[in-house]
C-alpha cells in the first residue's frame, strides 16, 4: 500500500503539504499520482508525475497544486496552496493508472471558510 499523510483542517485560501510513502517495488512504477474523492463524488486524479518529474494536473488544480518526488527516498509530495471549499476531500496517492491493491487509507483534507 501507498500511504498518505499531511492533511488537516484550513481555512480558505491557507495551505498543506502532503506526503506519500510506499515501498521501492511500488515506485518501480514511473508514474505516480495524487487523488481525491469527495464526499458523494467519485474519485479523481487531479496530479501527475513522471520519473523523471513531467508532471500534469487536473484543471481544478492547476497554478494552485504542485506535485513532487524523491525517487530516492520513494516518496511523493504535493503542495497544495490557494485551498478552496472545493478541494475538501480525502486524498490519496497511487500509480498510474491506479492499482487496487495500492489504495491506502488517504488523509481527509478539510476547507473551511
Amino acid at each position: 500500500q501507498l500511504q498518505a499523510s499531511g492533511g488537516g483542517l484550513v481555512h480558505t485560501g491557507g495551505s498543506l503539504r502532503l506526503s506519500c510513502a510506499g515501498s521501492l517495488s511500488i515506485f518501480r512504477f514511473k508514474l505516480m499520482g495524487w487523488y481525491r474523492q469527495a464526499p458523494g463524488k467519485q474519485r479523481e486524479r487531479v496530479a501527475s508525475i513522471t520519473g523523471l518529474g513531467h508532471t500534469e494536473y487536473a484543471d481544478s488544480v492547476k497554478g494552485r497544486f504542485t506535485i513532487s518526488r524523491d525517487n530516492s527516498a520513494n516518496m511523493v509530495y504535493l503542495q497544495m496552496n490557494n485551498l478552496k471549499s472545493e478541494d475538501t476531500a480525502v486524498y490519496y496517492c497511487n500509480v498510474v493508472p491506479s492499482r487496487t491493491e495500492y489504495w491506502g487509507q488517504g488523509t481527509q483534507v478539510t476547507v473551511s471558510s
